[in-house]
């Protein structure tokens, strides 16, 4: 999965906050994200994220 800096993802789950949309920070074995609605840094396991991948923005789309 082509995935890089600054994309913004759309998870299948919510965060608590109400926002289902994530800009990846970092790419490698482990993905942090941080939520676009209240700002909230998480770590992540790739496999995890890709598997809950349901939309792709890329940065430049903006």
């Amino acid at each position: 999965m082509d995935l890089n800096i600054g994309d913004i993802v759309k998870l299948k789950k919510q965060h608590p906050c109400g926002s289902s949309e994530w800009e990846i920070l970092r790419v490698g074995m482990d993905f942090r994200l941080k939520c676009m609605g209240c700002g909230h840094q998480v770590m992540l396991p790739r496999k995890q994220v890709e598997k809950n991948i349901r939309n792709i923005r890329k940065k430049n789309e903006e």
